[in-house]
């Protein structure tokens, strides 16, 4: 699968705002990278008060110090796996998605580069996920999980021995429907 296609089927204009006064402001950076196609995961650390253990993506929640909500997914993403992107790279953004528990509105920005040479966890992840993209989201499916299913949209994906669910994925099932829109899934 070529990145290009990938890139050109994922560009999007860029509102790194929420105008949702009602809820915590947060943004996460998906990050698709080399010929292979791969997407970057974390597993939270287990010693996190929210979201612990869990799978997601380098993300968090806006600080006074960020300009706005892409600030924030860069911040992060360079804090939490040491992976520096710029402004530049970023091409896109997805729908901004709803946290269950934490209640935070999240903004997902996508960053396709073509190779990704280091990443190291911080103390808030536990692994860095490198997973082959069209793979996972064939895995896709509702989320059957009553403790999952007081959302109307609950899914879950697989990996290895990772479920992924909640707000991350629903975030790669609107890459699922646009990958399949562009006919790359």
């Amino acid at each position: 699968m070529r990145l290009g296609k990938i890139k050109k089927s994922l560009s999007s204009d860029i509102t790194p705002y929420l105008n949702d006064r009602n809820t915590k402001h947060a943004a996460v950076l998906v990050v698709i990278y080399g010929t292979d196609c791969k997407i970057i995961m974390t597993k939270k650390s287990s010693n996190l008060s929210q979201h612990g253990g869990e799978i997601s993506f380098p993300g968090g929640g806006i600080a006074e110090s960020d300009l706005d909500l892409l600030d924030t997914a860069i911040r992060e993403t360079k804090e939490e796996i040491s992976l520096g992107v710029s402004r530049q790279q970023v091409i896109g953004q997805l729908s901004p998605v709803r946290t269950r528990n934490s209640g935070f509105t999240i903004i997902p920005f996508i960053a396709v580069l073509t190779d990704v040479s280091f990443v190291k966890p911080n103390s808030e992840v536990d692994e860095i996920l490198h997973i082959p993209l069209i793979n996972l989201l064939k895995t896709l499916k509702i989320d059957d999980d009553e403790n999952h299913r007081s959302l109307l949209e609950s899914y879950v994906l697989s990996h290895n021995d990772n479920m992924i669910w909640g707000a991350s994925a629903r975030i790669l099932k609107q890459l699922a429907d646009v990958f399949k829109q562009n006919n790359l899934l």
